[in-house]
């Protein structure tokens, strides 16, 4: 389950924050997404509020308000999040086309885990994401071998 397309087929609008230079998504637009639901804004303002209540969550941390051009042609301000406020969100969404993204998240966070133990299975990693965007085994081990001239550098400066 490495490629996931959860939104494949949705507009999901976003916008770029030079001063903390990430993406930052519409939350609105990812419930639509992810629940098909007649009404996402009001099924947000109830996820919202279940958060606050129940998993005491502090959506002032996970979420900001952002202008973004609405259906009409206007920019409107609406609830924005960046991607890992957006993984914590999705996490809480009841929805069956939320599961497939719940499972991946659980899998990378796995994986991760097993990396911080076993620091070998990065490097393994690298390896075959630079295999399967189709580097060469050449190109990798220079790639590689630039990575650690560069470290060196700047440890020495």
């Amino acid at each position: 389950m490495s490629e996931i397309k959860l939104f494949e087929n949705s507009q999901i609008r976003s916008v770029w924050n030079d001063e903390k230079e990430e993406w930052f998504f519409s939350v609105v637009d990812m419930v639509a997404a992810l629940t098909e639901s007649p009404n996402p804004r009001d099924y947000w303002y109830r996820v919202k509020k279940r958060m606050s209540d129940e998993e005491k969550s502090e959506l002032s941390t996970i979420c900001r308000q952002l202008k973004l051009q609405a259906a009409d042609g206007k920019m409107r301000e609406t609830d924005v999040a960046d991607t890992q406020g957006i993984f914590r969100i999705i996490q809480s969404i009841p929805s069956p086309k939320a599961e497939p993204f719940k499972m991946w998240l659980a899998e990378v966070g796995k994986e991760r885990i097993d990396e911080i133990i076993d620091p070998e299975l990065t490097i393994d990693r690298a390896l075959e994401t630079y295999a399967k965007k189709g580097y060469s085994r050449e190109w990798i081990n220079q790639r590689l071998q630039a990575i650690q001239v560069r470290k060196e550098l700047t440890d020495a400066w």
